[in-house]
């Protein structure tokens, strides 16, 4: 019997014109230029604002058996690791699953509450989504972003599924999605529209 092997999935927020983030982010507006207050309240609205709404796909997003995230997405600490940080979700985050972080410096993993453990990966995109693919057994491994990270494991043929939760504004700049991939062929196999968001999920065909 041949073993299941788990999809690779990425799963992002974007605006209409493909934007995960705006211009100028900081540690006090992570996604920066957002025509909010940069904190990702109009490009994430459709998470808390209208939760029953979105339920599935929101629970979705955390069901892997293990995850995949930039360091960006980790969190705003550039360089060494020179002050504590354990990413944006407090003690208790909603993975529950190992998170494999990718960065060029190294650090000794960060268990905690709620089984999450953050693994900091600092040999490449392969090395982590094998290191997620052998936590996650059978499992799904879902790569979180951003888009700069979703963007290299798209080049690199390694996806199996896109899950987008197109928001209805532009950014007009900032970090986008599908920035420097080559041409992909997407077979559609969901679309569902809610009030502040629609969800479509694609099969990478090529």
């Amino acid at each position: 019997m041949t073993e299941r092997m788990g999809k690779v999935i990425c799963n992002i927020t974007i605006s209409a014109d493909g934007y995960s983030a705006g211009l100028n982010q900081t540690e006090e507006r992570p996604f920066g230029d957002d025509g909010g207050d940069g904190s990702g309240d109009r490009l994430h609205a459709w998470m808390f604002d209208t939760p029953d709404e979105n339920r599935a796909e929101v629970e979705e997003m955390t069901a892997a058996g293990a995850f995949v995230m930039g360091r960006n997405m980790f969190g705003p600490v550039r360089g060494a690791w020179d002050r504590p940080w354990n990413g944006w979700w407090g003690d208790d985050p909603p993975f529950h699953a190992p998170v494999f972080v990718l960065t060029h410096h190294a650090r000794e993993p960060q268990p905690m509450r709620g089984g999450t453990t953050y693994h900091f990966v600092t040999d490449g995109i392969a090395s982590a989504l094998a290191r997620a693919r052998a936590a996650a057994g059978d499992g799904d491994v879902a790569v979180l972003g951003g888009a700069a990270t979703i963007n290299q494991y798209l080049a690199a043929g390694l996806v199996d599924e896109v899950r987008l939760h197109i928001v209805p504004l532009t950014l007009g700049a900032g970090t986008r999605l599908f920035e420097g991939v080559p041409a992909l062929r997407l077979e559609q196999v969901l679309s569902r529209a809610s009030s502040l968001v629609t969800h479509v999920t694609y099969r990478v065909l090529s």
